[in-house]
């Protein structure tokens, strides 16, 4: 007992001498983090800039400031048509994941049957093959399917990639509710649905946020799928849209990179405005 409190006082003089950590890993932490943001900052500083600007003093400031990049981007319809078409992809994907990876990891977790281990390692398998393997055979289902330049045939796909992801976060936090919950559910005459859609719903709803907004970044983000599937510039969703207003304006530079500022300001801002949500789900579902 004396050895342990001896080495619990030295931890505490430790961390009073050093009440903010090492300096070597603040140091680290903002070389890396300096790293990350240094393209985004020269994209979108480079929007505020002319093409003679960018020609002359590629890594300079603006001087002046050109907002008319951005505005000829924002006044413009294709900028926003691809916006919404990126929303109804991830607004449904999301939808559509997390419902049917709800239902499927409620019945991993709650039930007990015979390959139930076996469903859930298959599951947990497609977590270890990208939309890049299968690309080409995924490609062949959709145009026989008569899909091809329809949302449609990118939401589906989307759905299927998303469920080994949404299940392996849910099983954990399903398998946390008590027993004795859905006992006493049973007994006041609620039946299995109605403990579902009144009780498992309510109890898992930080897991269902935290996968909704994993699943609606990642479908937001997606570019190779849609690249395949999506030949019709009205149906483009911003990523493929991104592309395309970069090979149609590759000698205007300035506006390319406006273009690509404001692609990324939604993912960005939506990823910034949840952060604590994910991290909190995540970290519920490795408790559970």
């Amino acid at each position: 007992m004396t050895a342990v409190a001896s080495a619990r006082a030295h931890r505490r003089a430790q961390q009073k001498g050093l009440p903010w950590g090492s300096p070597v890993v603040y140091f680290v932490a903002l070389v890396v983090i300096a790293l990350m943001l240094a393209p985004i900052a020269y994209i979108i500083l480079g929007g505020f800039r002319t093409n003679a600007q960018i020609t002359t003093d590629p890594a300079g400031f603006p001087n002046p400031w050109n907002v008319g990049n951005y505005l000829s981007v924002i006044g413009g319809g294709v900028f926003w048509r691809q916006v919404l078409n990126s929303t109804i992809v991830g607004a449904a994907t999301t939808v559509g994941a997390v419902g049917l990876g709800l239902m499927a990891s409620y019945v991993l977790a709650r039930y007990r049957f015979r390959g139930r281990g076996a469903l859930y390692s298959l599951f947990a398998a497609g977590l270890m093959f990208p939309i890049t393997v299968a690309i080409t055979p995924l490609y062949i289902v959709v145009r026989n399917l008569g899909l091809m330049n329809s949302l449609v045939g990118i939401i589906v796909p989307q759905i299927a990639f998303a469920l080994p992801t949404t299940i392996i976060i849910l099983v954990p936090f399903l398998r946390a509710i008590p027993d004795e919950i859905q006992e006493s559910a049973f007994i006041d005459g609620c039946s299995r649905l109605g403990f579902f859609f009144r009780m498992v719903l309510r109890l898992s709803l930080p897991g269902v946020i935290t996968t909704g907004i994993l699943v609606f970044i990642g479908s937001w983000n997606s570019y190779l799928l849609p690249l395949f599937i999506l030949n019709h510039e009205a149906s483009f969703t911003l990523p493929l849209g991104v592309q395309a207003f970069s090979s149609q304006y590759s000698t205007d530079t300035a506006q390319v990179l406006a273009f690509t500022s404001l692609s990324m300001i939604p993912a960005l801002v939506f990823f910034s405005l949840f952060e604590r949500r994910i991290v909190g789900g995540l970290t519920g579902a490795v408790k559970g």
